[in-house]
């Protein structure tokens, strides 16, 4: 790129390998165009990332998070990305909880006390997990809890929107999926006129109660690490199937997450947040 342009500082942050480039523009005013995003989520020619992310400020909230996905697309939630804001913005204000306002709506991330698999670390509350056929979206009405879509060897998902559109197939064998191939066409189907957030589970006996483990392809991203929201959306789709409770740790590529939902409608998600590193690119 042009030396002439100005220099920005970034973090590079991940949750369980699902990474971040990280802007901060509340102070200093930061637009970044489609292109701009692809060139800094490039792994070879920028600074790679699964989702780039500025955070802004926000008159009813201690932050805004702006999320744009790899491919340059505005999206309105990520969980692993706000776990690793909320980090930032406890460790800048010393508070115990703080609140990220996204396109999605009003969020909390506080330090999680945990014993778990997933460790201690950031907690936040994704919000409600939205269930209407219209809420995912659709582009027809029908039973979100048996979506009648077959492609491949994947059929008949449940949808949930997490503040973005998700749906998850049920399998034997997570493993066996070809997922790099059925995910794009999944994602990009006519029956989600938004696109949609792809995921294969499975039910895994555990000693300590019940275990999902997920694979998540990302519209706009791909296959990745972890995804936070798509780990809610498939924690509530299992309990609206009856095969699991409200609570489970869902195991992803990355590593594992705790997610409950809770009795209001929520979804709260615990699992950890790293900073990687801190650079400079010309912008």
């Amino acid at each position: 790129m042009n030396t002439s342009n100005h220099i920005r500082r970034f973090l590079k942050m991940q949750g369980l390998g699902n990474d971040f480039v990280i802007f901060d523009a509340r102070k200093t005013p930061l637009a970044l165009d489609d292109a701009t995003v692809r060139y800094i989520a490039d792994r070879r020619r920028g600074v790679g990332c699964d989702q780039l992310i500025v955070m802004r400020t926000c008159e009813d909230a201690d932050v805004f998070m702006e999320i744009r996905n790899a491919d340059g697309g505005r999206v309105g939630a990520c969980g692993n990305a706000t776990r690793c804001v909320g980090k930032l913005v406890l460790d800048e204000l010393g508070k115990d909880k703080v609140t990220i306002r996204t396109d999605a709506g009003l969020l909390t991330a506080a330090r999680a006390d945990s014993d778990s698999d997933s460790g201690s670390g950031i907690s936040v509350n994704m919000g409600p997990a939205l269930l209407a056929w219209d809420e995912i979206p659709l582009s027809s009405q029908m039973d979100t809890l048996h979506i009648d879509l077959t492609v491949g060897t994947l059929n008949s998902p449940v949808g949930v929107n997490m503040g973005n559109p998700h749906a998850v197939f049920f399998v034997d064998n997570a493993e066996a999926v070809d997922l790099e191939t059925l995910g794009p066409q999944i994602e990009h189907h006519a029956l989600f006129p938004e696109r949609v957030n792809v995921s294969v589970a499975s039910i895994v006996a555990n000693v300590k109660g019940a275990t999902i483990r997920q694979r998540v392809w990302e519209r706009g991203a791909g296959i990745t690490e972890a995804c936070g929201s798509g780990a809610c959306a498939g924690l509530v789709a299992a309990a609206r199937r009856g095969l699991t409770g409200r609570k489970a740790t869902v195991q992803l590529d990355g590593g594992s997450l705790e997610i409950e939902w809770l009795e209001d409608g929520t979804v709260q998600m615990t699992g950890a947040a790293t900073l990687a590193f801190e650079g400079d690119i010309a912008l």
